[in-house]
């Protein structure tokens, strides 16, 4: 008895162990195996700077900086495969998740490669621009990473099981009993609901959908008006204002998934052109070094 009690719990840690391998993060991918490539080849370029002797100093222009310009260029033009990588499905070594974890841990190690490849000389010209374009794509990089490693928890929670289609059908509902409940409100009061009634949940531009402060909101200002008020019969009043109350957490809750997903996805309108940016850096940078070879 005892020994079946023991198989069956061995067997329940195995398949316990094959479900968080099956569901490890990008992050995480065998044993971080990724992350212990790249930290161990920039510890090779540290070390190797340290030991190699270039006269009369390390620079770009060095047989050692053209070894690492060489490295960078072709690694930033291998990272740039993700997004067509993406269309391919694959498994194993080159399964998109081991693909990703590559992309993130290798495209931090272009800040030794690429930083160590100039010597540590910069300067007002394209190859110093190639650089700095070289680490803002980096620092968006690190930016999607961070929002993919935190937010979607975020928008399941926030979403509560509900699509966002359910969460407009919602908001409707709430309208088709306000605009029936404010029937009986006198012109003053009815006005403000009127004017909640006709609000576009969408409306509010970029600024508002990433802080997801909307202060011109006419269903929070029709809440706050009907509240203060003492012109209707009180208990339509209060139906109205507890309907404008369950509207605005309503609204809260939509607004807050269009936030969520505005910073899931905003960074790839900086990410993408930046990387393409840096592309043509690096062919002018590449250019002119043959050029003046």
């Amino acid at each position: 008895m005892a020994s079946l009690f023991q198989r069956r719990r061995n067997k329940a840690t195995q398949t316990e162990r094959v479900r968080e391998r099956k569901h490890e993060g990008f992050l995480r991918y065998a044993g971080f195996r990724w992350a212990k490539i790249s930290g161990g080849l920039c510890l090779l370029i540290i070390i190797s700077y340290a030991m190699v002797d270039v006269t009369p100093r390390h620079n770009g222009g060095s047989w050692y900086g053209y070894t690492l310009g060489t490295i960078g260029a072709a690694l930033i033009l291998w990272l740039t495969a993700l997004g067509y990588r993406k269309r391919k499905m694959t498994s194993d070594y080159w399964s998109l998740k081991a693909w990703t974890s590559a992309h993130v841990y290798l495209g931090l190690s272009l800040i030794v490669i690429g930083t160590w490849h100039t010597g540590f000389q910069l300067g007002w010209n394209v190859h110093t621009l190639a650089w700095a374009l070289m680490m803002l794509v980096i620092l968006s990089g690190l930016y999607g990473v961070i929002v993919y490693a935190t937010l979607p928890a975020a928008l399941s929670n926030n979403r509560d099981e509900m699509t966002q289609m359910q969460m407009l059908e919602a908001i409707r509902a709430f309208d088709r009993q306000l605009h029936t409940a404010a029937q009986p409100l006198t012109p003053a009061d009815t006005a403000p609901v009127l004017a909640a009634l006709d609000e576009d949940p969408f409306a509010g531009g970029v600024a508002a959908r990433l802080s997801g402060r909307y202060p011109n909101c006419a269903t929070a200002a029709a809440l706050r008006t009907l509240a203060a008020s003492h012109s209707s019969d009180a208990a339509a009043r209060d139906k109205v204002v507890g309907l404008l109350k369950q509207k605005v957490a309503a609204l809260a809750r939509l607004r807050a998934h269009l936030r969520l997903r505005a910073l899931l996805e905003i960074w790839l309108h900086v990410h993408v052109p930046l990387t393409f940016a840096l592309i043509a850096a690096l062919s002018a940078h590449i250019i002119s070094v043959f050029f003046y070879w």
